[in-house]
Parts: C-alpha cells; sequence; structure tokens
C-alpha cells in the first residue's frame, strides 16, 4: 500500500516517525524496500505565538550538505502517469532543537546513508539504530527572514542578515 494515492494525500504526508515507521500501514512497506536520502541545505522551524512566529534556519555548523533518511512511494495519478513522492522520517530533537520543536528530520551520516539506502538489506529493522537525534554540536541555528513564510518566495534573500539563535 502507498501512502501517496493521489496529489492531496502524499502533500499530508510529508514526515514518519521513526519510532513508528515500521508498523503503520502507510509507510511499513517503503520502510522494507524504499528507503532513501534527502539532500539538503537545511530546514526551517518556527518559534514564538502563532501570530507573531518567527522562522529559523537550521543547518551544518560547517554549510556542508545534510542526507536526512527519508521513503518514497511510486504511483499513477492516471493510468501510465507515474508520479514519484517522498517523505521525511523524524525522530525527538536533540539539545539544540529541543526548544523550537520537539521532533527533528533523522540526519545520516555518509557511512549511515549508504546503510540506509542498502535495498538487499536482510532485515530493515536493524536500521532503526540510525533513526536517532543528530549530535547537539552539528547544526546551528539563526534566524531567518519573514518572506520564508510564503511557499511563493525563494532565492538567497530569504537567508539574508542572519543572526545566530541563542547566541
Amino acid at each position: 500500500n502507498s501512502w501517496a494515492k493521489d496529489a492531496s494525500r502524499a502533500s499530508m504526508c510529508i514526515n514518519a516517525i521513526a519510532e513508528t515507521a515500521d508498523k503503520l500501514p502507510s509507510f511499513r512497506e517503503a520502510f522494507e524496500k524504499r528507503r532513501c536520502t534527502v539532500p539538503a541545505d537545511g530546514f526551517y522551524e518556527w518559534r514564538g505565538p502563532k501570530a507573531r512566529r518567527e522562522p529559523l534556519w537550521i543547518h551544518r555548523a560547517d554549510d556542508a550538505l545534510l542526507l536526512f533518511a527519508g521513503l518514497f512511494e511510486a504511483w499513477q495519478s492516471r493510468p501510465g502517469e507515474w508520479q514519484t513522492t517522498f517523505t521525511i522520517v523524524t525522530t525527538a530533537a536533540n539539545r539544540l532543537l529541543e526548544p523550537i520543536h520537539n521532533r527533528m528530520p533523522v540526519i545520516l551520516d555518509e557511512a549511515g546513508a549508504a546503510d540506509w539506502m542498502n535495498w538487499r538489506e536482510p532485515d530493515p529493522l536493524s536500521l532503526k539504530h540510525l533513526l536517532v537525534p543528530a549530535p547537539d554540536d552539528l547544526l546551528v541555528v539563526r534566524s531567518a527572514s519573514p518572506l520564508v513564510n510564503n511557499v511563493k518566495n525563494e532565492g538567497p534573500e530569504l537567508l539574508e542578515d542572519l543572526s545566530l539563535f541563542g547566541q
């Protein structure tokens, strides 16, 4: 079974919880057979009251690429028209992110990413040891432009004039 039978359903499953992804019908088969990594230079979170939420940019201190643990599905939106969708696996937040959010993406190192994507792994459950919070010193948090609050906005101006969070 796929979690993404249509585009509206696919957009609702942007995260899979590491603790249950191998058990839930929506992700179980992908956990066993369709694991991937999702490269990213960082991710956003927000803090503060809903009316005045402050966007935060979270990325590696050395600006290197992040490799998120992911799961993917392929499905037909209509006969012969295939779509591929993915979800990012999340885990409990590390100490840096706990004050901002209780979850974070699973971030894999290169060896962990190779193990995670090994579709020949005879015991996919053995890979759950990879689904842990990132080391507390891997990431930094910076303020981001309020422009990130609209998905139509993109470009370097979203990350200009950033100040370090908590420093």
